[in-house]
């Protein structure tokens, strides 16, 4: 049976990387539309043969050896924030930061407004969740995950952007890879809105390493969805992702 797709695998140039070349094939090779949705995701639209249909997807890019740290960046106030930042600001579908007003205020008091809260709310959450690549198979809220002792990094990400948003930090969850993970797969992490830019925030990494490439931004992981099915269900056979450092590259 013929069955429609939404992709979003493609990754776009910005501020944090640059895409040198790619390539996108389809096997068998079917009509794709492409679009841009409303956090700037390039996204594609296609209806897959019944059968056997595979997607290879590479791409060479640029992107930052290191993460930017900015300890001390300061809080924007709501009147500021870039008319973009504002859907990160509210509750959403797995993010119900409108529940977690008192307990963000609790972990970040003392810290500076801004990153520090941030970097407070990091520290929190690898205190009391053990990150457990592949434990989970459903899509949980952040409420749900404050009630668990483990987590893949999705889980973790949305917890760590409702509290943000509680304390009207704009935060938003980012998909694509990380050179270093181990065992590789895709990989979410988040952005917070201080000091007037994006950071990025990663839970599930003891330190703050480089080498990510983003391929979606989103309020949470219903934003982000690499694949998107509709109709009868279909199987997904296998899905393999490789990142590496081209020979030549800065180390």
């Amino acid at each position: 049976m013929a069955t429609p797709f939404v992709l979003m695998l493609r990754p776009r140039s910005g501020a944090q990387q640059w895409v040198a070349s790619e390539q996108y094939v389809l096997t068998p090779s079917v009509t794709a539309v492409e679009f841009t949705d409303q956090f700037g995701d390039l996204c594609q639209r296609l209806v897959a043969p019944s059968g056997s249909f595979s997607i290879h997807t590479g791409a060479v890019i640029e992107a930052a050896d290191a993460a930017d740290l900015a300890p001390g960046a300061p809080f924007v106030e709501v009147q500021q924030f870039p008319d973009a930042a504002l859907p990160f600001l509210l509750p959403s579908r797995y993010c119900e930061s409108d529940r977690f007003s008192q307990m963000a205020a609790s972990i970040t008091a003392g810290y500076a407004a801004g990153y520090d809260q941030c970097s407070a709310i990091v520290d929190y959450i690898r205190g009391f969740l053990r990150y457990v690549p592949g434990a989970g198979q459903q899509i949980i809220s952040a409420a749900e995950v404050n009630g668990r002792t483990q987590a893949v990094c999705g889980d973790m990400a949305h917890l760590g952007i409702a509290l943000c948003r509680a304390l009207s930090i704009p935060a938003r969850m980012v998909v694509g890879y990380l050179e270093s993970l181990q065992p590789m797969d895709l990989h979410a992490w988040f952005e917070a809105y201080v000091g007037g830019r994006w950071y990025t925030f990663d839970p599930t990494q003891d330190a703050l390493h480089g080498g990510r490439v983003s391929i979606a931004y989103g309020r949470d992981a219903a934003d982000v969805a690499v694949y998107t099915q509709f109709g009868e269900p279909v199987d997904l056979v296998s899905m393999t992702v490789r990142v590496a450092r081209l020979p030549g590259s800065p180390t």
